[in-house]
């Protein structure tokens, strides 16, 4: 089990936001970042999960007494049951574990019906991302999946074309002044491996070496 984020690696850069309504409207809360200011990777993926009230479960998994709600209810970015615990354990597999990464989302509010966020959503939160990578300072960005590969490199004017090749494809932004390093979003982690010619641990061992050589 990955450790938890600590309440006070939350690093909160607005008491509010109110840019994109519709977020406004169906945020339970904002999904800041979170981790060491001194973190040697800035993980970025696409926005928070929802996360469930307990009284809608049905499986007991999701109560109160389980922190990995999802950022929508914690405030803090990758803390959901699935996702959240399987990238933080992947890169722990990889060398970089709780004090070594800082995890974020692209926008830092859960979109309503689980949609993908909108171009100006993504573009009314890339200052906060920005803000996030000058802070930290890392040695790499790793992106977690198309949307939010396609918002980093947008910041240089950039486009993805097919997101599968630029898995593990190391191109520094001009932007954060960082190379940036596209990984697979957790949630089809499985389904894609297979399809890149990868078992979990050469795709371990790649990512190990990718960070690395950046």
């Amino acid at each position: 089990m990955p450790e938890y984020p600590a309440a006070d690696e939350r690093h909160v850069l607005a008491t509010d936001c109110t840019r994109c309504p519709a977020l406004v409207d169906a945020r339970e809360c904002i999904s800041w970042g979170n981790g060491p200011g001194t973190a040697a990777v800035v993980v970025v993926g696409e926005a928070p999960a929802e996360g469930r009230d307990p009284a809608d479960a049905t499986d007991g998994a999701d109560d109160d007494t389980d922190p990995w709600r999802g950022g929508n209810r914690t405030g803090m970015a990758y803390t959901s049951r699935r996702s959240g615990r399987k990238v933080r354990t992947l890169l722990a597999d990889a060398g970089f574990g709780h004090g070594d990464c800082y995890y974020t989302n692209a926008v830092k509010c859960h979109p309503p019906g689980n949609r993908d966020p909108s171009a100006a959503e993504l573009a009314n939160c890339r200052p906060y991302l920005v803000e996030e990578v000058e802070t930290v300072a890392p040695r790499a960005v790793l992106t977690t999946g198309k949307h939010a590969t396609e918002t980093v490199r947008a910041l240089d004017g950039n486009v993805v074309g097919g997101f599968l090749d630029s898995v593990l494809t190391v191109e520094t932004s001009e932007t954060l002044g960082v190379p940036v390093v596209p990984l697979l979003h957790p949630s089809y982690q499985e389904v894609w491996l297979s399809r890149l010619d990868y078992t979990y641990a050469e795709y371990v061992d790649e990512i190990r070496t990718t960070v690395a050589g950046a």
